[in-house]
């Protein structure tokens, strides 16, 4: 995938900017001053979901939502000990095991402040009976004040949230890693599809509403809210997935997709199958790869938040192939981006009047 050098600012302006669940503002704002150079209109409501649109060329035409979230996981500060240290708890799914001697920003009153989580050296921590992770309430954070009062002083207090310091750069001969790749990079990926939409020849038939949605990783709340005001008669939603081919993963029990092999599709619940064949046939007459995924009761992405919006929104999830998820080392391929951003443009723009995305019965 080549990018453009405004492209790539904004990239990485996007990926380094922090957006715990919650607290997405500062992230949103970046992706609409994007988006505005080029969509018909984008917009936002009470709890910050943003939306960009581009206006199809038939009104009959459905209307064609495509979804990611804006949000990444982190950490909220908890309580002030009265020696200057705090205590944190997670922000969605924030793997604690790995939290020991990682730098962190928090977000106080007074701006960032630096933060570093706690590792006792291995010389003089107790291990006569092995070693588990601490529990995230054992985790305890240093911003380098003395007293509870510096705490305060410095701007912090009980509620301001907090992420890994540790930004995005590229690796390899096509690949990038970094924190909040889930699902920033999903941003970015609507916002590219939304950009070729708009630049082409001609105009889709449908219109395009790319949602960049809030707290996912909490529950998808934000989806539901944007799907309940938007009223789109179909939604592609986009998130990661688990690329599987690091060493030690147990095909048998999670699955085989491969970084670089492709965007992987959802086949089973949430997933509408005239959407899916759909996605499949449009794979192959552009020559997308593909990767094919189950699911067994739920997608666990915003997917379940939006197909049972109303009388139903026909959904179907694509997902992006990532390593190392819900760490500060998260990596994707170039290529599976620019082949998502590929099947989701094709997608919008085969979508007519008069299309029924419907199980007959």
């Amino acid at each position: 995938m080549s990018l453009d050098p405004t492209t790539t600012t904004f990239l990485y302006e996007l990926l380094n900017t922090p957006s715990p669940t919650g607290f997405e503002v500062r992230g949103q704002r970046v992706w609409a001053k994007r988006c505005r150079e080029f969509a018909d209109s984008v917009e936002s409501d009470a709890y910050g979901n943003a939306w960009a649109t581009v206006r199809g060329s038939e009104p009959d035409a459905p209307r064609v939502m495509i979804e990611a979230h804006a949000d990444e996981i982190g950490f909220i500060v908890k309580y002030i000990a009265d020696d200057g240290f705090l205590r944190v708890d997670r922000i969605g799914g924030s793997d604690w095991a790995n939290a020991r001697g990682r730098r962190l920003t928090v977000f106080g009153d007074q701006g960032e402040v630096l933060g570093i989580i706690g590792n006792t050296a291995i010389h003089i921590r107790d291990r006569k009976d092995g070693e588990k992770a601490p529990e995230v309430h054992e985790l305890f954070v240093d911003i380098g004040a003395s007293s509870a009062a510096e705490v305060a002083e410095m701007g912090i207090r009980v509620g301001h949230p907090a992420v890994y310091a540790d930004g995005a750069v590229p690796f390899g001969k096509n690949r990038i890693v970094g924190r909040a790749l889930d699902n920033r990079i999903g941003g970015f990926i609507i916002s590219e599809v939304i950009r070729r939409l708009a630049e082409s020849e001609s105009r889709p038939a449908a219109t395009c509403l790319a949602l960049n949605a809030v707290q996912e990783e909490i529950g998808g709340h934000g989806a539901t809210m944007a799907a309940y005001h938007l009223k789109p008669d179909l939604c592609l939603v986009l998130d990661v997935t688990h690329a599987t081919d690091s060493p030690d993963i147990k095909h048998q029990q999670h699955g085989k997709v491969t970084l670089g092999g492709g965007p992987s599709i959802t086949h089973g619940t949430a997933n509408h199958p005239v959407m899916v064949q759909r996605l499949i046939e449009i794979a192959g007459e552009r020559g997308i790869p593909l990767q094919h995924e189950a699911s067994s009761r739920h997608t666990g992405t915003d997917t379940d938040s939006i197909f049972t919006v109303r009388g139903g929104i026909p959904c179907a999830l694509i997902s992006l192939p990532l390593r190392y998820m819900h760490s500060i080392v998260e990596m994707a391929d170039f290529e599976d981006v620019e082949n998502v951003i590929r099947l989701m443009t094709a997608f919008v723009q085969s979508v007519k009047s008069g299309d029924r995305f419907a199980v007959e019965i």
